[in-house]
């Protein structure tokens, strides 16, 4: 599987230019803080494409967004003395998001992207407007950017005028984990603000930069709950002293999806040397969510590797509109801010990760009732007078029902907007925000496995796991112990938790037996 691309690069300052991003590049820039500088190629294309919009506008051609104004006014002509109100107008009646602020990591995510996409040369901004956004990038200036308001066509452009405020000194931006407004951010800096020149201000808010960074984000995470959730399905197995057979690959070479193959050979890996699987000689077969662990893990790993091939192409596109073209002496209107891409993307993700929260869900079940296993009721001892994981279900089951109400995919609706200019929306960003929310979910859902597996296999015997598993049965117990009786339990539930979501459990695993 090629769910992420191991990055060979280790230079302190990762190069700008416009196509070579990486995801992992978007991760070490947003959560590490990683600088950026921009390629000298990349640059000299900036040059070449800011020197031919000038000659647009000395010419006096009507280019929309440069000599017209915007949406249903694109057939308003605007002077040329008149043109730098108009992209201050632009970022100041556009910013219009409501809502929480998105993380600071996403909109450092956003900033990076815009950054991207400019450096291809076919934007018309100054190299000047570039290099003040590099220097906020590396400097900590980051704007508050509410994350609601955008369409998704044209592009985020009430979130992204958030950002370009910044940029001119208005609004609001963190620094150094403080919320100040913008002028005071970018003076704690020791930036000037910029005053934006023709096609600056609508360069910077038409694009897809903040649904792609909440989706790349996502993507990410999503990727090790996946590795995750065949680590907790393993102990689950192991718990359930499952038969092996639905995990031999003769079963996934007549059904020759890649997803099924990955899943079945981790699973194997995980289980190597286990003394607990197969040891019930009486079973014939398991359950469904033990037995079609490869099938339904293995479609969502399937379904990751095509959301990362439409990220890796958004991440290096540039969708503003208009688009120059200086070799070709071109500049065309087109609909690269649509994100369409994106938002089904987004929406077939959500779907996909739900899926290993709900099928992990069911075997929580299978572990806490004592109907469906040979445990202890809920995982305790002295039933009744305790009740040990019973509730810890109920929470799964919980997080389970409210992504199937998130997955109601948003990239089917549309609304129009601009006076039925812009007619047909892919609400995108709906979409990226969703599948991060059941990201989350899902990632508690497996901490939840995570704890209530450890426990039932202590009671099986955790000396006799398998290579894998018991990498990770070693590292949940050193931060939670085994449960002997009823106890304050939402403390042990956030540290499983944390475990899967910060990596922690794969990384461990990884070190034990090359998991990944």
């Amino acid at each position: 599987m090629n769910l992420l691309k191991r990055s060979e690069r280790s230079r302190e300052v990762l190069n700008i230019t416009g196509d070579s991003l990486l995801i992992e590049d978007v991760v070490n820039v947003s959560r590490k803080g990683q600088a950026v500088a921009l390629d000298e190629e990349a640059l000299q294309r900036v040059i070449h494409s800011r020197t031919m919009l000038e000659k647009l506008v000395e010419s006096n051609a009507v280019v929309y967004g440069i000599t017209t104004g915007f949406g249903r006014f694109s057939d308003v002509n605007i002077s040329r003395k008149d043109a730098i109100q108009l992209q201050k107008n632009l970022i100041a009646s556009h910013a219009t998001a409501v809502g929480d602020p998105l993380p600071e990591e996403t909109v450092r995510a956003a900033l990076l992207l815009r950054i991207n996409a400019l450096s291809r040369g076919c934007s018309g901004v100054r190299p000047q407007l570039l290099e003040r956004l590099i220097a906020m990038l590396n400097l900590g200036v980051v704007p508050v950017i509410p994350e609601q308001g955008s369409l998704g066509a044209s592009g985020d452009l009430a979130p992204l005028s958030h950002l370009a405020l910044v940029v001119t000194g208005e609004g609001e931006a963190y620094f150094k984990g403080e919320r100040m407004s913008g002028a005071e951010a970018l003076a704690a800096a020791g930036l000037e603000p910029v005053t934006l020149v023709e096609k600056e201000g609508l360069a910077l808010i038409n694009g897809t930069q903040v649904m792609t960074a909440i989706g790349t984000l996502a993507y990410y995470d999503a990727v090790n709950l996946l590795k995750a959730s065949m680590i907790t399905a393993a102990l689950t197995l192991e718990a359930q002293l499952a038969v092996p057979d639905a995990f031999d690959p003769l079963i996934g070479q007549v059904r020759a999806y890649r997803g099924h193959q990955y899943v079945s050979e981790m699973i194997r890996c995980l289980i190597t040397d286990s003394k607990l699987i197969g040891s019930d000689t009486i079973k014939v077969q398991d359950s469904y969510s033990l037995r079609c662990i490869p099938q339904v893990h293995g479609a969502t790993a399937d379904a990751l590797d095509y959301v990362r091939s439409i990220i890796e192409v958004e991440i290096n596109s540039v969708n503003d509109n208009p688009l120059l073209f200086p070799d070709e002496g071109k500049v065309l209107s087109g609909g690269n801010f649509h994100g369409q891409p994106v938002a089904q993307a987004m929406d077939f993700m959500a779907i996909a990760v739900a899926e290993l929260a709900s099928i992990a869900e069911r075997r929580v079940e299978q572990l806490v009732n004592p109907a469906l296993s040979s445990l202890p009721p809920f995982l305790v001892k002295e039933g009744g007078l305790n009740s040990g994981l019973m509730i810890a279900q109920y929470t799964a089951a919980s997080l389970v029902s409210e992504n199937k109400v998130l997955c109601h995919p948003a990239s089917v609706d549309s609304i129009p907007s601009s006076a039925n200019q812009e007619d047909h929306v892919s609400m995108g960003t709906t979409a990226a925000r969703k599948a991060r929310k059941v990201v989350d979910n899902v990632a508690s859902v497996l901490g939840i496995e995570l704890l209530a597996a450890a426990q039932a296999v202590d009671f099986r015997g955790a000396e006799n796991l398998g290579c894998g598993t018991a990498a990770a049965h070693r590292l949940l117990r050193q931060e939670v112990d085994f449960i002997e009786k009823d106890v304050v339990l939402y403390p042990l539930v956030n540290r499983a938790i944390e475990l899967v979501k910060s990596g922690r459990l794969v990384e461990a695993v990884d070190a034990e037996v090359n998991f990944c």
